[in-house]
């Protein structure tokens, strides 16, 4: 009998993170698979982003709106439960796979649990500088199995109490697309987008929501710098997490300067290839973290939100402003590193390894009664 799974989706980049896992099932006869489509995707403001998911060509998308550009995280969260409910009522899913620490993950895992559904957490057992990380560490208690990034990941994960043999390192699965020969070429891509530059850098800065009376403050700077600077810009929508709207309004200064291109959201495959050719990232986006660090991309990390997420070992291509006078010097000596490619999330066969995973009977017959398991100190 075919499994059902359910898939989360609340924005642009956990889709795109997920997609290869989705795509790997929905070929293979013994799966259906399912997605619940919500959150960004269904505000005009991001441009409809549900509709790329139906453009991949889904059998079963569940299109559900959660939230206006307003609401507030916890009335999101709250409408996005109430929502999942009903519609499980009607799948009857086997299991729910959510990602990351979004609040519609948060829903996923507490649907899940509450109904006695297998619940499969992508990329817990990971630190952020905002309130993300309690959301990624409680969904890491409601989720009954952990697919991770690395053995850092897993470690913090069993701190929390997990079985061991709950948790599997599979990388993350987005490296599945980026090491894809199908992205499109960046001519095609700035055609698309009609953007006219040859060297660019890409700006994505996303609020801090424990940081939110200094939000203003923040951008204020940030976007002075960027119109300093002599550099080209591509510059993409906030998540719209409290504090957007005020980067938002920062943003409009951007318009009509012949040296920045500002867009609500992009294609996960054109992103990349937007990502690979392009000379820095600026922010505070978890790509300058990720995907960066896999195409040798220098990052200039603004802030706290990526706080505890990397070290300098790790991450050689890291830059933080704390450590400069201004952003545009930041980026200029960023620009000047030279590093290595890093594979520390992964080689690119996340999907493989998950879909291995599931045809795999242990998962299904492990009960979905959770214990917690001490550690000796």
């Amino acid at each position: 009998m075919k499994k059902r799974i359910l898939f989360i989706t609340g924005t642009r980049a956990d889709y795109g993170k997920i997609k290869s896992l989705m795509k790997i099932l929905n070929d293979d006869f013994n799966f259906e698979v399912f997605i619940f489509a919500t959150g960004m995707h269904m505000l005009s403001k991001y441009g409809f982003t549900y509709k790329e998911i139906e453009k991949d060509g889904f059998p079963y998308i569940y299109p559900f709106i959660n939230q206006k550009y307003s609401t507030n995280m916890d009335i999101a969260l709250s409408n996005t439960i109430n929502g999942l409910s009903f519609y499980i009522e009607e799948t009857n899913p086997d299991a729910i796979v959510v990602h990351g620490d979004r609040l519609e993950a948060l829903a996923g895992a507490v649907v899940g649990a509450f109904n006695n559904i297998r619940v499969f957490h992508i990329e817990g057992g990971e630190v952020s500088g905002t309130i993300d990380e309690s959301i990624r560490h409680a969904i890491t208690k409601f989720s009954n199995f952990h697919f991770v990034a690395n053995d850092e990941a897993k470690k913090r994960i069993i701190q929390l109490g997990e079985p061991e043999d709950t948790i599997f390192v599979f990388g993350s699965p987005d490296i599945d697309i980026m090491y894809s020969n199908d992205l499109p070429d960046i001519d095609e891509v700035k055609k698309r987008y009609e953007i006219p530059f040859d060297n660019y850098d890409i700006l994505m800065y996303h609020p801090v929501t424990t940081e939110v009376d200094h939000i203003k403050e923040h951008v204020e700077f940030l976007v002075d710098e960027i119109l300093k600077s002599n550099d080209n810009f591509v510059v993409i929508y906030p998540n719209n997490d409290i504090g957007s709207k005020v980067i938002l309004n920062e943003y409009q200064r951007f318009k009509n300067n012949e040296n920045i291109r500002i867009f609500p959201s992009m294609r996960f495959e054109y992103f990349l290839s937007l990502l690979r050719s392009s000379d820095c990232m600026v922010g505070n986006s978890s790509s300058g973290i990720r995907e960066t660090s896999i195409y040798g991309i220098p990052t200039v990390d603004i802030g706290s939100r990526q706080n505890g997420r990397y070290n300098s070992d790790s991450f050689s291509h890291i830059i933080h402003i704390d450590d400069f006078d201004s952003i545009n010097d930041a980026i200029s000596n960023a620009k000047k590193l030279k590093f290595n490619k890093s594979s520390y999330f992964g080689e690119g066969n996340s999907d493989v390894l998950f879909h291995e995973m599931l045809c795999d009977s242990k998962i299904w017959d492990k009960k979905v009664q959770k214990q917690f398991i001490d550690i000796d100190f």
